[in-house]
């Protein structure tokens, strides 16, 4: 039995493996994907402290070497359940099952999806979540941005030095994202907007061909013929594994200890409901959630 299982080998996981080993503990993370983190797709982190400016995928690499030199256990595991025995906890992957006394969930967050008809149809075939992964295959061409936040205007701002045009389709009249990116993304000359409008359907044969938007004021629809279309309009926690108290939206919640609602089960990071979804957020989450656990279980012993 480990004494402590972490699920999610991202920003939040790694930071929390590291406080592990510091104290003394029989640890293990477990990470079901090569790319590590949201963070990895991430081409340019400027609020980092320590880095002035830097790819999310050389943080991430970053994150990886520093726990790895630190002698933190890691395994390629995609985990389906997470059971609260007591002091006996139960983490099913698809091939065993590992028991810890403790439990650490930093399984992060994945783009929100819009829902709308031809989302689906068109992922990678026009539509997509990462401007650094799939922008090279739109130079030239007009994209439209679907969002207002610091992620769909930090992504505009890189598809504008790639295609043609950039269209940022809000659905308010003014973004959300802070005063920076708004006043980089209002000089360049490829980026335009359009306000008060939402993405209602996207159209097309093999490849995305155009959109129908809709004014949210006048109720008046149109559509726009485009090459690509990239969202960004929040996360979805990936949280289906425990069965702890949640937000409306799958939030874990907890308290400022990263205790959930079952005892020696913590979260931290984008799973966890919280004010802002960070890597220096999710990095001390995972230092909180450790010393929270390493109280618990020496509580237990």
């Amino acid at each position: 039995m480990y004494d402590l299982i972490i699920v999610g080998g991202g920003p939040a996981g790694l930071s929390a493996g590291i406080y592990a080993v510091r104290y003394g503990m029989d640890v293990l993370v477990l990470e079901k994907s090569i790319v590590q983190g949201q963070i990895s797709l991430t081409s340019v982190i400027e609020n980092y402290p320590g880095f002035a400016s830097i790819s999310g995928g050389e943080l991430m690499q970053q994150f990886k070497a520093h726990a790895t030199a630190a002698g933190v256990k890691t395994k390629a595991a995609e985990v389906k359940k997470v059971e609260d025995g007591g002091d006996r906890k139960i983490i099913s992957t698809f091939d065993e099952e590992i028991e810890a006394r403790a439990v650490i969930i930093a399984t992060g967050a994945e783009p929100r999806r819009l829902g709308v008809p031809g989302e689906s149809k068109f992922l990678a075939r026009g539509v997509s979540y990462c401007a650094t992964c799939d922008g090279p295959f739109f130079a030239g061409q007009e994209v439209i941005v679907v969002g207002g936040g610091d992620s769909a205007i930090t992504e505009a701002l890189i598809l504008s030095g790639i295609v043609s045009k950039v269209y940022i389709v809000h659905r308010r009249e003014e973004l959300r994202s802070c005063n920076l990116l708004k006043e980089r993304a209002a000089e360049k000359e490829n980026i335009e907007f359009i306000w008060d409008t939402t993405v209602e359907e996207i159209l097309g044969e093999e490849l995305v061909e155009k959109v129908r938007l809709k004014n949210v004021k006048t109720k008046e629809t149109t559509e726009m013929s485009i090459d690509g279309v990239f969202i960004y309009v929040g996360i979805t926690p990936r949280t289906g594994i425990v069965d702890v108290d949640k937000d409306k939206v799958g939030f874990i919640k907890t308290s400022d200890l990263m205790e959930t609602s079952a005892r020696g089960i913590y979260a931290a990071g984008d799973c966890r409901e919280t004010v802002l979804w960070q890597v220096v957020t999710a990095v001390s989450d995972g230092a909180v959630a450790t010393v929270s656990a390493y109280k618990y279980i020496m509580g237990l012993e």
